[in-house]
C-alpha cells in the first residue's frame, strides 16, 4: 500500500509542475512563487512599493526580487560606473543591495539612485522604512514639498536632492544623522536659516545648499566640521562676514561664495587652508581690502575673486602657482602692474586669466601677445589704464584689449584700445538694431544685424560696419564646452519668433557698444526670452537665471528673472530705458553677480541671456537733424537775438549823450503847430532849457506820474 502511494506520487509530480510553470503564466501567482524565493524583507519591498507611488515611478517590476539586478531595478552596472564628483548626463535608476546577511540569504537595500527620471510627487516618508540605506540620491526630478524629519533616522552617507523643486525649511532633526558625510540640498527653493544643529555633524564633509533662498548668517557651530573637504552656498541670502572660523577646516580643497549678501573683508586666518585647490569668492559688500593671504595654498587650481573690492598690487606669489588653470580677479581695484613671472603659469597649466575692469597700469606685458600664450591661454586685460607697449589690435587670438589704456585721446592708439571707445569719423549714426546670438532678420521694416559669432570666452568682437561691437568674458564653470548662443529647440508662437529663435549667453560679463552715435537722447529697448529651460514638469524646467543689467553705467535691472518677469518660459518680455548718450558711445552691460541656478537641467547652464537690442534716438525731426543739432540752432538763434536788443539799448544811450547832457524830449500835450521842431535834425535839450521850461520842476507843472518817476509840462519851448 505504501509503496502504491509512493508509485502514485512520482507518476503526479511532472503534472504538479506542468500545472505551476501554466500557473506562473498569472502575475499573482508568480509574484507568490517570486515570494518564496525572495531574499528582500516584506517590509523593505512594501516601502519600495510606497515609494514608487509618491514619486510616480512607473516601471519597477514587484513580480521580481528587487534585489535580482533586473533591467527593472538597475540601469547602470553599478553606483561606481560615474565620478563621484560629477552627475551622469543620462537617467539613472539604480537599486543596490547588499546580500551578505544571514549566510547570504537575506538582503538588504543599501542604495537608492533615481537621477534625471523626471519623476514628480513629493518626498516619501517610506524612506525610513529602508533601514540599511547609505545612500539616497533623487538629483533632478521634479519632486515637490518639503524634506521630511523622519529621515534623521536614516544611517544615510550620502543625501542628494540636488536640482528639485523641494520647499520649506531645512529639518534642524537632519542634524542628527550620525554618518552623514555628504549633503546636496542644491539647487531646489529652501528657505529659512541653516539649522546649527549641523554643525554637530563631525562627520560632514560635504555641504551644497547654493541656489536656494536660505537667509542668516551661518552658524557658529560649524567651527566644529573639522572634516569638511567641499563647501559651496552660491546664489544664496546668506548674510554676515565671512567667519574667521573656516581657520578650522584644515581639509578643505574647495569654498565657492559667490553672489551671497555675505561682507568682506576675507579673513586673513584662510593662509592656514593649505589643502585649498579651488576658491570662489565674489560680490562682496563691504569694505576694500587688500589681496587676502594664499602663498601657502600652493595646490589652487581655481581662484575666482571677483568684484571683492581688492585694491593694490597683484602678488606675485601667484606666478609662481604651478597648478593653477583659472585664475579671475575681475572688477576688483588692482593697481600696479601685471606681475612678470605670470608667463610661468602660461608656459605650465593656466588656460584662463581675467584681469579685466581694474585700474592697472604700466607695459602690456610682451609674453601675453607672444602666438604661444595668445592662442593657448584666454585672457581678458579689457578696461585698465595701460599705458605702454599696446598692440595693433583690440582682439590678438585669445587676449581681449578692448579700452585697456589708459589715455582716450591718442591717435597712436587703436580707438577700441581707448577709454569709452571714441569715434574717429563724423558721428552718423541714430539708431542701431541688433539679432543677439542670431542671423541678420527684418522686423518692422528694421533690419537687426547679424551677431552669429560663437565666441565669448575673451572675446572682443566688431561688427562688420564697425556700428556696435560686443566684448564678452567668461567660462561656464563645470562645463568648458558650452556654447555661448542659446538655441530654442521648441516652437515658438510669439511675435516676430526669428528674434529670439537664438540668444546670446555670457558666463559672467558681455558688453554691447554703439560707436559713432549721434549725442542725443535715446531709447533703449531690450528684447528677452527664456528658452534654454521648459515649463513642463521636467527637471529642465527646474533652473534659475538672475543677472543684472547696466546702462551708461547706472544700474537698471537687478536680480533681473527672464522666466518670473515674462510670466513663463518661451515668452517675450522687453524692457525699455531711456538713456543719454554725451560721447557718442553706447554702452550696455549685462552682468552675472553669482544668483541663481549653475547646475540646472546641467552644470555651466547659468548667466546673462539676451535676444535682441533695439535703440533709437528720441525727438530727432523729419529732415534728417538730430536734437543735438537743432538744440545748437535754437541757442544760435537767440543768441542772435539778444545780440541785437543790446546793440540797439547801446545805440540809445549813445544819442543820449550826444550834445553834451541832452536830453531827448518828446512832445506830449495839445495839439499844436510842430513845423518848427520838425526842422531841427534832432530833439535834444539841455538839462538847463528843461529846468527853465518846468519852472525848475515847479510840482505846479506836474502832470502826472509812471514807472520812470514824474512827468512834467513845459511852458517855454513848446511856445
Amino acid at each position: 500500500m505504501v509503496g502504491g502511494s509512493r508509485l502514485f506520487l512520482l507518476l503526479l509530480l511532472p503534472l504538479l509542475l506542468l500545472l505551476l510553470g501554466a500557473g506562473c503564466r498569472d502575475g499573482r501567482r508568480c509574484a507568490a512563487a517570486a515570494a518564496q524565493t525572495q531574499r528582500l524583507p516584506q517590509q523593505e519591498v512594501e516601502a519600495l512599493k510606497g515609494i514608487a507611488r509618491k514619486l510616480n515611478k512607473m516601471d519597477w517590476d514587484f513580480s521580481v526580487d528587487p534585489c535580482t539586478g533586473s533591467k527593472t531595478w538597475v540601469n547602470a552596472s553599478d553606483s561606481n560606473s560615474y565620478p563621484k564628483s560629477s552627475y551622469p548626463n543620462f537617467p539613472v535608476s539604480n537599486l543596490t543591495c547588499d546580500c551578505s546577511f544571514k549566510n547570504n540569504t537575506e538582503c538588504h537595500v543599501i542604495s537608492l539612485e533615481l537621477m534625471r527620471q523626471n519623476l514628480s510627487g513629493v518626498l516619501p516618508e517610506e524612506v525610513v522604512n529602508l533601514t540599511y540605506l547609505t545612500n539616497l540620491d533623487l538629483s533632478r526630478n521634479f519632486i515637490q514639498g518639503p524634506i521630511p524629519a523622519s529621515w534623521a533616522s536614516l544611517p544615510v552617507f550620502n543625501l542628494s536632492l540636488q536640482g528639485n523643486r523641494i520647499s520649506g525649511t531645512v529639518p534642524k532633526e537632519l542634524g542628527r544623522m550620525p554618518f552623514l558625510k555628504s549633503i546636496n540640498l542644491e539647487g531646489n527653493q529652501l528657505e529659512g536659516h541653516i539649522p546649527p544643529e549641523f554643525g554637530n555633524i563631525i562627520s560632514l564633509e560635504r555641504f551644497f545648499i547654493s541656489a536656494n533662498d536660505i537667509t542668516g548668517e551661518l552658524p557658529s557651530t560649524f567651527s566644529r566640521l573639522t572634516n569638511m573637504t567641499d563647501f559651496r552656498i552660491d546664489g544664496t541670502n546668506i548674510s554676515g562676514r565671512i567667519p574667521s572660523f573656516i581657520k578650522n577646516w584644515q581639509r578643505v580643497n574647495r569654498i565657492d561664495m559667490q553672489g551671497t549678501l555675505m561682507s568682506g573683508p576675507i579673513p586673513p586666518e584662510i593662509s592656514l587652508l593649505n589643502n585649498l585647490t579651488e576658491l570662489r569668492v565674489t560680490d562682496l559688500s563691504g569694505p576694500s581690502m587688500k589681496f587676502p593671504p594664499l602663498q601657502n595654498a600652493q595646490h589652487l587650481t581655481k581662484v575666482v575673486l571677483r568684484n571683492c573690492s581688492i585694491y593694490g598690487e597683484i602678488p606675485p606669489y601667484l606666478g609662481q602657482m604651478q597648478y593653477l588653470i583659472l585664475m579671475d580677479l575681475s572688477f576688483n581695484k588692482l593697481t600696479g602692474q601685471i606681475p612678470q613671472n605670470f608667463d610661468r603659469m602660461v608656459a605650465l597649466q593656466l588656460q584662463y586669466l581675467y584681469l579685466s575692469d581694474n585700474m592697472l597700469t604700466g607695459d602690456l606685458p610682451g609674453w601675453m601677445l607672444k602666438n604661444k600664450a595668445s592662442n593657448k591661454v584666454n585672457m581678458d586685460v579689457s578696461f585698465n589704464n595701460f599705458t605702454g607697449n599696446p598692440p595693433n589690435e583690440c582682439q590678438q587670438a585669445n587676449v581681449n584689449m578692448v579700452s585697456s589704456f589708459s589715455s582716450s585721446n591718442d591717435n597712436l592708439l587703436q580707438p577700441c584700445l581707448r577709454k569709452n571707445l571714441p569715434c574717429m569719423d563724423k558721428p552718423r549714426y541714430s539708431s542701431l538694431f541688433i539679432n543677439c546670438g542670431g542671423k541678420s532678420v527684418e522686423v518692422n521694416g528694421n533690419i537687426y544685424e547679424d551677431d552669429s559669432s560663437r565666441i565669448g570666452t575673451s572675446t572682443f568682437v566688431l561688427s562688420n560696419d564697425r556700428k556696435w561691437a560686443y566684448s564678452s568674458t567668461g567660462d561656464f564653470v563645470g562645463n568648458p564646452d558650452a556654447d555661448y548662443i542659446a538655441r530654442n529647440t521648441s516652437e515658438l508662437t510669439l511675435d516676430h519668433p526669428e528674434l529670439y529663435t537664438e540668444a546670446r549667453l555670457s558666463p559672467l560679463s558681455l558688453k554691447y557698444y554703439g560707436v559713432c552715435m549721434e549725442n542725443g537722447e535715446y531709447s533703449v529697448e531690450l528684447h528677452f526670452a527664456e528658452i534654454v529651460f521648459t515649463e513642463d514638469h521636467t527637471f529642465s524646467s527646474n533652473g534659475k537665471r538672475i543677472f543684472d543689467v547696466f546702462i551708461q553705467g547706472t544700474k537698471v535691472l537687478k536680480d533681473f528673472n527672464i522666466q518670473d518677469e515674462a510670466g513663463g518660459v518661451h515668452r517675450v518680455i522687453t524692457k525699455t530705458f531711456t538713456t543719454n548718450i554725451t560721447d557718442n558711445t553706447l554702452e550696455i552691460h549685462f552682468y552675472w553677480a553669482g544668483k541663481g541656478t549653475t547646475g540646472v537641467p546641467d552644470r555651466g547652464v547659468y548667466g546673462p541671456l539676451i535676444s535682441a537690442i533695439s535703440v533709437i534716438q528720441l525727438n530727432r525731426n523729419h529732415h534728417g537733424i538730430s536734437t543735438g543739432l537743432m538744440i545748437t540752432i535754437i541757442v544760435a538763434a537767440c543768441l542772435i537775438v539778444i545780440l541785437a536788443l543790446i546793440l540797439c539799448y547801446i545805440k540809445f544811450f549813445r544819442k543820449k549823450n550826444l550834445k553834451g547832457n541832452g536830453l531827448q524830449f518828446f512832445y506830449h500835450g495839445r495839439k499844436t503847430d510842430t513845423s518848427d521842431l520838425q526842422t531841427r535834425t534832432q530833439y535834444f535839450f539841455s538839462l538847463k532849457e528843461i529846468e527853465s521850461a518846468t519852472k525848475n520842476f515847479d510840482p505846479a507843472n506836474k502832470i502826472g506820474e509812471g514807472g520812470f518817476g514824474p512827468v512834467y509840462k513845459d511852458v517855454e519851448i513848446i511856445n
